[in-house]
């Protein structure tokens, strides 16, 4: 999900290292001190000295950043988004069909949502996935206000999507990968949910660029982002460089069994 920019003077730079450090090291570790059969069960680390925006969980490497609450929901209905982020070319970039059924992961207040809603038509369905229940009721509100029928709300939980299985042709994640809780357990149940050859689109902030103005932790490489994914029934597809602070990186669904248990 969209983060508060992190427009903080002074940040700390050698924290950060530091605990992306911590993170990296314990990963390692585990890796190699553990059987194979129990990788399964060591896939995430944890260390008290970690950054104050992540919650001190570690995933191959990468400390989770903290989840924005539904306090931040004006943060992402700012006149000024669509402009910062092109929006609109995000969804077209995407290429939908009329009638598909698409998931908006981390769907907050609906804000792409309702333009997915435009791209499938009234025969499509958006399936606007959120684990707080006050976003799903300022996105039902807003949806019933322009008239939009064509979103479900769905509340899921910190592992599960809830999502039908072998049902979706599209699963979105604007910003909001870097903020599961459990990023293993929820990408196997997306994975589930998609149809054959359907696809997984992630949209993060570019983790390389410095002048990207958003928290550290609320950015993700390319590299990480694949990295991650090696680990699931995921096939890379592509990678699009052209929005101004994001970018996309697509993968396709592929037999469970190519996959990679971290």
């Amino acid at each position: 999900m969209p983060r508060i920019a992190g427009l903080r003077n002074g940040w700390c730079w050698s924290r950060l290292g530091l605990a992306s450090l911590l993170c990296t090291a314990a990963f390692l570790t585990t890796t190699i001190l553990s059987e194979p059969s129990l990788l399964t069960t060591n896939r995430y680390v944890f260390s008290q000295d970690h950054d104050p925006d992540g919650i001190g969980k570690c995933y191959m490497g990468r400390e989770i950043a903290q989840v924005m609450g539904h306090q931040g929901a004006d943060w992402l209905e700012r006149p000024e988004r669509a402009n910062e982020e092109h929006s609109d070319v995000l969804v077209q970039l995407l290429q939908l069909r009329p009638g598909e059924i698409v998931a908006d992961i981390g769907a907050g207040t609906g804000y792409f949502s309702r333009r997915l809603a435009k791209a499938v038509g009234p025969k499509g369905k958006v399936l606007a996935v959120d684990i707080q229940q006050e976003m799903l009721a300022l996105l039902v509100g807003k949806a019933a206000k322009l008239g939009i029928t064509n979103i479900t709300p769905v509340l899921g939980t910190e592992t599960d999507p809830k999502l039908p299985v072998a049902a979706v042709d599209l699963v979105l994640m604007v910003d909001v990968y870097h903020e599961f809780d459990f990023p293993y357990e929820m990408m196997s149940n997306i994975c589930q949910a998609l149809k054959p050859a359907g696809r997984a689109i992630f949209v993060e902030y570019r983790g390389e660029d410095p002048k990207v103005p958003i928290k550290p932790l609320h950015k993700m490489t390319e590299e990480q982002v694949q990295k991650e994914m090696s680990a699931q029934p995921l096939e890379w597809l592509k990678t699009i460089e052209v929005l101004p602070r994001q970018r996309i990186v697509e993968f396709k669904k592929r037999p469970a069994s190519s996959a990679t248990t971290p």
